[in-house]
Formats: C-alpha cells, sequence, structure tokens
C-alpha cells in the first residue's frame, strides 16, 4: 500500500510539479489548496506526512498545525513545511508546533523534497 501524501499550497504551479515528482517515486498524493480544507482532507485521508505552506487563504499553515496538536489521532503526521520565508522565528515556531523540516520555496530542487519525504517516511 503506497504511503499517502497530502500537499497544503495554493500555488498550483508548486503542488503541481510536487505531485508529478511524488508520485513517480510511488506515493499517493492528494492536493488541499487553503488551511480549512486541509483540515478536512487530513481528517479523510489520515495522510503518512504533509507538505504545508504557511501563507495561504482561509487558514495559514501555523492555524492548521495548531489545530493538529489537539488532534490525539493526527499530532504526530510529519510535516515539512514549505515557505517563502526562512526567518528563523517562523523556523523555530513551526518546530514548536511539530515541524520536522523545513523548505524555502525558492531555494530547492524538488529531489530535495522526495529526499526529505523519503527520510520522514522512507
Amino acid at each position: 500500500m503506497p504511503k499517502k501524501i497530502l500537499i497544503v499550497e495554493d500555488e498550483e504551479l508548486l503542488y503541481d510539479m510536487l505531485k508529478r515528482k511524488l508520485e513517480i517515486e510511488g506515493y499517493e498524493v492528494s492536493i488541499a489548496e487553503n488551511g480549512v480544507e486541509g483540515l478536512e482532507k487530513i481528517k479523510k485521508i489520515n495522510p503518512d506526512l504533509i507538505l504545508l505552506d504557511i501563507v495561504m487563504p482561509e487558514k495559514g499553515g501555523f492555524e492548521v498545525m495548531e489545530e493538529l496538536q489537539q488532534e490525539e489521532d493526527y499530532k504526530n503526521i510529519p510535516i515539512i513545511i514549505i515557505s517563502n520565508s526562512g526567518q528563523p522565528v517562523e523556523i523555530d515556531r513551526a518546530k514548536e508546533l511539530g515541524a520536522k523540516d523545513w523548505l524555502i520555496k525558492t531555494e530547492f530542487d524538488p529531489q530535495e523534497v522526495i529526499e526529505k519525504v523519503k527520510k520522514q517516511i522512507g
């Protein structure tokens, strides 16, 4: 059974590219375009890993993480943040909320994403 990854990201070009790359690696990938949709999908599909943007319409990544921390069933799902910002304050906050890793949109290549995903869930 393939591992399930949920990408919560509002930039279509980015999530399309990530989805293709991850599917080639054998993962089952779902997309949510904002935090509200992301939380609904998390409860529906119970992903093995979440790739999460911080700045999104309706509900941002930090709010999603705060809600997941309240839920016993979901608080241990590994989260890799995908953000435009690499501010230490944001990284620290994400780690406090349980993020396992961090990618800066302008700096990563798809292979780096694959490596970080494999490190978390194989």
